[in-house]
């Protein structure tokens, strides 16, 4: 257990509770969603990709209020810089519903104990310039929508209810 891993944004949220496992318990008051890493595939799945700045947003909590909530937790310094990412909610111009090529929804695959990623990944990278991919999941899939945006995809993220996100992805070139 490495007790010296400083907590930033890009913290993994695994290497986190590898280092802390006290801090399970603060996660998850905090980001009630991340009570899903009790199940063991995704906390090695999701919480592997993961990084707390990503948990922040699925919490819908600023990423310095978790980082410094969790530091103070352990005794670190609390962290004065904000990094929070800002995902697309308003309907953008772009999307049409006839335009949707391709669909994935991620809670069969996790339903499974599948890892969505890869074929997320696959599917982003085949996209035809014009299209949008549509992918729907339990959870607030931060990683694949910063994923997609590494890409240059653009997206519309439309949260359904604490359990149903659906994510649009948007290849313009």
């Amino acid at each position: 257990m490495n007790e010296t891993l400083l907590i930033t944004p890009k913290t993994k949220v695994l290497q986190l509770l590898e280092a802390y496992p006290q801090l399970e318990a603060v996660l998850i008051a905090l980001v009630p969603a991340f009570k899903k890493l009790r199940n063991p595939v995704l906390r090695m799945t999701v919480a592997k990709v993961a990084s707390l700045q990503q948990a922040a947003a699925v919490g819908n909590i600023k990423t310095e209020e978790l980082i410094n909530r969790l530091r103070r937790e352990v005794g670190q310094d609390l962290y004065a810089e904000s990094a929070g990412t800002a995902y697309h909610t308003v309907r953008p111009g772009w999307f049409d519903a006839g335009r949707v090529a391709k669909e994935l929804d991620a809670r069969t695959m996790l339903a499974a104990g599948e890892q969505p990623v890869n074929q997320v990944m696959a599917d982003l990278g085949a996209m035809a310039a014009g299209t949008i991919y549509k992918l729907s999941a339990p959870f607030l899939p931060a990683p694949l929508i910063d994923k997609g945006s590494s890409l240059g995809l653009d997206h519309w993220l439309v949260k359904e209810n604490e359990e149903s996100f659906v994510v649009y992805f948007y290849k313009n070139k």
